[in-house]
């Protein structure tokens, strides 16, 4: 049986689009003006690429763990994750291992020094995220966290519904 597509409703079709206004749009502007200003501390100060932080958070977050979980975890696609691994070995930060089920397999965990740069980081994104939360009340800050939640999840509905 023929799946059946509703007639487009005309009254969106003669609505303009205003950018500036997409909720996408708005989303991807935020987000990336957020990062920016997050990363500022791990590029100016440590030297660190986006990748290679978030790696570096993801290896803490999870324990010793494989770049195929690290990827899953951090929305990078495996040739940044393995990218940043490289960097992040050579920096002296990370490890590879050999997985005890499975040798063609690496555990990725981070050496002292590693431990020691993200002991750094922490606090001072930490404080970032707080000033930018700071203009909202404790009662927006967790209408926030719920929104931006529900939206996720209806995003992730709607991508599977194709």
């Amino acid at each position: 049986m023929a799946k059946q597509v509703a007639a487009p409703d005309r009254t969106l079709a003669q609505k303009p689009l205003r950018l500036q206004h997409f909720l996408p749009y708005r989303l991807a502007v935020l987000a990336d003006q957020v990062s920016r200003t997050i990363a500022q501390i791990y590029t100016d100060r440590f030297d660190l690429t986006r990748p290679e932080w978030r790696v570096l958070a993801a290896v803490v977050e999870l324990g010793p763990v494989s770049a195929t979980e690290v990827c899953a975890h951090s929305t990078l696609d495996k040739m940044s994750v393995s990218r940043a691994v490289a960097g992040l070995e050579e920096k002296g930060y990370l490890r590879r291992a050999d997985a005890a089920d499975d040798r063609r397999n690496k555990i990725l965990g981070l050496t002292p020094s590693g431990h020691a740069l993200y002991s750094k980081i922490v606090p001072l994104i930490l404080a970032r995220e707080a000033y930018l939360l700071e203009i909202f009340s404790a009662d927006e800050r967790a209408a926030l966290d719920h929104l931006l939640t529900a939206l996720l999840h209806r995003a992730q509905e709607l991508e599977q519904r194709g």
